[in-house]
């Protein structure tokens, strides 16, 4: 269910993807958090102008909303976002646990001007040893010790 107030948070992340265009900062992308009808992140896409390809507008909400309260839970939290989010965001999203995303367009409207998130879906269903960019796995015993250490560590916040 989507109410007047989901639809003013999102037109905000509407016009945040549109100051990042003005500003030639990245795609037409723009992202707002809220948590108890107060805007407590935001962002657009910075990707081009940062240099970052993490610098996308969900991920700068994340980081600023997390900043703002201290914690690195958005518990309580919607998300808004002018597109549905890409796989990176989605997994930042999910990590960050908020209450709910609403967006505007879909990643098929993306596709249509350029940004085909698609691939990447069809890449994580893809097995490791098929995908385009070559994986390789090595020192897993190494990398196990760490594990461990982290298994046994007491005093861990765990997440």
């Amino acid at each position: 269910m989507i109410s007047k107030e989901d639809q003013k948070f999102l037109q905000l992340a509407i016009e945040l993807a549109q100051t990042g265009i003005d500003r030639n900062a990245g795609g037409p992308f723009g992202a707002v958090i809220v948590r108890d009808g107060q805007i407590i992140g935001s962002g657009y896409n910075r990707v081009t102008s940062s240099n970052d390809p993490t610098a996308h507008a969900e991920v700068e909400a994340i980081r600023e909303a997390c900043r703002l309260i201290g914690s690195f839970q958005l518990d309580g939290c919607t998300i808004y976002a002018s597109c549905e989010p890409c796989p990176m965001c989605l997994g930042a999203i999910y990590w960050a646990r908020p209450g709910r995303v609403v967006y505007a367009c879909t990643r098929e409207d993306a596709a249509a001007i350029g940004f085909d998130d698609d691939f990447i879906y069809r890449e994580l269903e893809t097995p490791v040893s098929e995908r385009q960019i070559p994986v390789f796995q090595a020192m897993r015993a190494e990398g196990m010790r760490v594990f461990e250490a982290w298994k046994n560590k007491r005093d861990k916040m765990e997440y």
